[in-house]
């Protein structure tokens, strides 16, 4: 048992016990789900009726897990907080994902590529693998918020599996910078949907991830074809795995390879879907927007979800304090809270007029029925105006 040890303000000595400490091991249940797939389609006499597996387990049975399991909104004491965040087994945790990842994608490819598969079936594991796989990009996340070289040169590595290059630069530069503003193509605006939102959110963080890049490096006196490059490294990794992998298993391996990178970054776009949703910063005086705020995101405490996902769905705290890590990031009172863990609220996002109907009455709860504080879609402004029974409309953006 890990004891952590802190003062208290009256000189006391606060003795804490990390209950959670041995429930990250609840990530990998997802990557035994996954690879459970391969083993039961040999063990059910080669039947791809279990290819589902996979993306049921992430849209449908973790939301009843979660249902079933509640959530924990229980904060770390924050005289340990230093001692828990000095402990390196949370980070070694992390670092695990990694090649874990890596494993079960490969995994899957040679799956794809030796066995007969019915057209059906391949769709189904490029919706179920490619969505595990994303769970990268909650890895790389967490390390790449971090200062340290060894952090930032995993999250590199991790990016490679789906060639999400710009991710780091753009996330921790441009999203972070303007979260929850009309100008952030990363956060959604209330009456849009998920499948507007990746036209306006993929190009859109795709080129301020570039011109980050290309600022960076200029203030080195480099330009932005460079081996210094940390965007172009990534792309050129990923596309030399792919061509790799087309050699090893045949050019037919692509309808899988490339697709599933697709769903991979796809399952970013609903993660900034959902957390983000209509909750908009307001502007001050002086024209700039106000400090970004814990209920400037939507949170959820859902234990089961949050374990796999290094607590993101404490998404609140980590926009207030990006620099604090995971295994210490609290909940609020008084947080916008979401109706699901992700899995079940990235499920809701796909059926547009469910999610509407669910999270609208949310927003405006949120904005206290004001809708000029929400974040909305230009296109849908006045039918929403009107629904909400705004006398005046605010100007058209």
């Amino acid at each position: 048992m890990t004891v952590f040890t802190g003062t208290a303000k009256d000189g006391s000595e606060i003795i804490y016990v990390d209950k959670k400490r041995y429930l990250w091991w609840l990530g990998y249940v997802g990557t035994f789900v996954l690879l459970g797939t391969i083993w039961l389609y040999f063990l059910l006499g080669n039947n791809p009726i279990v290819t589902l597996i996979p993306a049921l387990y992430i849209y449908v049975i973790t939301a009843v897990i979660d249902k079933i399991m509640g959530v924990d909104d229980y904060n770390t004491p924050e005289e340990v907080v230093p001692a828990m965040m000095a402990d390196n087994y949370y980070r070694i945790h992390v670092h695990m994902q990694i090649p874990v990842i890596f494993g079960v994608f490969f995994a899957f490819v040679w799956f794809v590529g030796t066995q007969d598969l019915p057209a059906w079936a391949i769709i189904a594991l490029i919706i179920g693998v490619g969505s595990g796989s994303g769970a990268m990009l909650a890895v790389t996340h967490e390390l790449g918020h971090k200062n340290n070289k060894w952090d930032r040169l995993h999250a590199k590595i991790g990016n490679m599996l789906l060639g999400y290059g710009h991710f780091n630069i753009e996330h921790n530069s441009g999203h972070h910078v303007w979260v929850s503003t009309p100008e952030d193509p990363a956060s959604s605006r209330m009456g849009e949907s998920i499948y507007r939102f990746i036209l306006r959110e993929l190009p859109g963080t795709i080129r301020r991830g570039l011109a980050q890049e290309t600022r960076r490096l200029s203030t080195q006196g480099r330009g932005f074809w460079s081996l210094h490059n940390d965007v172009l490294q990534v792309y050129v990794a990923t596309i030399a795995i792919i061509i790799a992998l087309a050699f090893i298993f045949g050019p037919n391996i692509l309808w899988f390879v490339i697709p599933h990178h697709m769903l991979g970054w796809y399952a970013l776009t609903q993660a900034n879907y959902v957390e983000h949703y209509g909750l908009m910063r307001q502007k001050k005086a002086n024209g700039k927007y106000e400090k970004c705020q814990p209920h400037h995101s939507w949170n959820t405490n859902h234990l089961w979800s949050n374990m796999a996902l290094f607590h993101l769905q404490r998404h609140s705290d980590h926009h207030a304090f990006p620099q604090r890590p995971y295994q210490v990031l609290r909940n609020f009172d008084g947080l916008p809270n979401l109706p699901s863990g992700y899995g079940g609220c990235f499920a809701l996002a796909a059926i547009p007029p469910l999610w509407y109907k669910i999270m609208d009455p949310k927003v405006m709860e949120w904005a206290d029925g004001d809708i000029t504080k929400v974040n909305i879609d230009p296109k849908h402004k006045e039918r929403l105006y009107n629904k909400y029974n705004q006398v005046q409309m605010a100007p058209a953006e």
